[in-house]
C-alpha cells in the first residue's frame, strides 16, 4: 500500500495556499464533549442552547481549532516534524451540519538547516458553507526537506 507524502519544506513557497473541507456532524459534537470533558449545556443541551444567543447547540471552540489544525497536518503528511505553535480566533459559531473549509497560506519560511528543513509560518481562514468566517488561525510547522 502506497502512502502519499505531503509537501516538503523545499517544495513550498511563501504565498502557497492549501485547503480542505469537512462537514461537522453530531458525532463531532458528542466526541468533543467526551474528549475534553466539557459538557457545557451550549454543547450538550438543545433546550438550553435554543434559548441562548446561538439559538442551538454549537461545537466546542477547541475542537474547531483542532479541525483547522488538522488541515496543516494533512498538508505536511509525513514531512511535518512538529506542529510548533497554533493560535485561533473564533468569529462565528459552528454547528452540526456546517461544512467548514480551511485555507492555509504560507506567510514566511524560516530555514533550519540543522533540522533538515525549516519552519513554515502560516495563517488560516476557516469558512462555513455560507462563506461566513468562523475562525482565523496562525501556526508554525517544522517541516523536513526531501
Amino acid at each position: 500500500m502506497a502512502v502519499l507524502r505531503g509537501k516538503a519544506y523545499n517544495e513550498i513557497e511563501v504565498g502557497d495556499e492549501f485547503s480542505a473541507s469537512l462537514t461537522v456532524t453530531e458525532t463531532h459534537l458528542v466526541l468533543a464533549a467526551g474528549m475534553f470533558g466539557d459538557f457545557h449545556p451550549l454543547h450538550t443541551n438543545q433546550s438550553f442552547a435554543e434559548d441562548s444567543r446561538y439559538g442551538g447547540r454549537i461545537l466546542h471552540g477547541v475542537f474547531t481549532s483542532a479541525l483547522i489544525g488538522s488541515v496543516a497536518g494533512q498538508i505536511f503528511h509525513g514531512t511535518g516534524v512538529a506542529y510548533l505553535e497554533h493560535s485561533c480566533r473564533f468569529t462565528a459559531p459552528v454547528r452540526p451540519g456546517d461544512t467548514l473549509t480551511t485555507a492555509w497560506t504560507v506567510r514566511e519560511k524560516i530555514d533550519k538547516p540543522n533540522a533538515g528543513g525549516g519552519i513554515a509560518v502560516m495563517s488560516a481562514v476557516c469558512r462555513n458553507q455560507d462563506d461566513v468566517i468562523v475562525a482565523e488561525a496562525d501556526g508554525k510547522m517544522l517541516v523536513q526537506s526531501v
